[in-house]
């Protein structure tokens, strides 16, 4: 795990250049969304980066909540979302907010759990959501054996096709990879099976599901 300071010093960097396009994370916003309830008052993103699906979040709840460690993605964020008066951003540590009870009828963290200690902070937004409500999780894995291998091979082509497509280039732009790559050197992933174990102690019945494009998801519905 990187500490807080490195985390907040890589996206302070990341969020300069970056901007709202495709990526591997976008291309499961509208399956992340299938699984907000029918009627949300309230939502939490954790870790919501430059905004992007917190305003898509925006649409289906009636207020939203936006957490990130990083300042100049929070400044972004509110300059993209002025549009959204119903999306609260907070420069916040997940890993230390949260005591106000179960409060939130979805709760969602998209590629940020790799960054943190994984239980710790599913049990604290399992305790943030109120009975009935949903967490929903997008993160990346680590391979393991020949089906991972496999699914690698098939994953990379439709990766680039889809880039392509979406942004009309094969690869990002070269300061946007080198950042990315510079924080990606301190990264470490778990595999789906370690996921599941996981799941298992802290969130007991929730859906694991592994996905092309080198991502898990978790589902899970805290009982009434």
């Amino acid at each position: 795990m990187q500490t807080s300071s490195t985390l907040q010093a890589d996206f302070d960097q990341i969020a300069l250049l970056s901007g709202d396009g495709w990526d591997h994370n976008a291309h499961y916003h509208q399956y992340l969304l299938r699984h907000v309830p029918a009627h949300c008052e309230a939502a939490l993103d954790v870790g919501c980066g430059l905004g992007t699906f917190s305003r898509l979040l925006a649409r289906r709840a009636g207020h939203v909540v936006a957490l990130d460690l990083s300042p100049r993605m929070i400044e972004l964020a509110k300059e993209r979302s002025k549009q959204y008066p119903n999306i609260q951003y907070q420069v916040a540590d997940a890993m230390q907010w949260g005591t106000g009870g179960e409060r939130f009828d979805y709760v969602v963290s998209i590629a940020m759990l790799h960054h943190v200690g994984a239980e710790e902070l599913l049990s604290r937004m399992a305790g943030l959501l109120k009975g009935g409500g949903t967490l929903a999780i997008l993160d990346l894995y680590a391979s393991s054996g020949l089906t991972d291998v496999l699914r690698g091979m098939v994953a990379l082509p439709a990766s680039l096709v889809l880039r392509l497509i979406k942004t009309g280039r094969l690869r990002p732009r070269p300061e946007v990879r080198a950042a990315w790559e510079e924080h990606g050197r301190h990264d470490t992933y778990p595999t789906v099976a370690e996921v599941r174990r996981v799941c298992e102690r802290v969130l007991p019945g929730a859906s694991v599901r592994q996905h092309l494009l080198f991502r898990y998801s978790i589902i899970w519905r805290k009982p009434a």
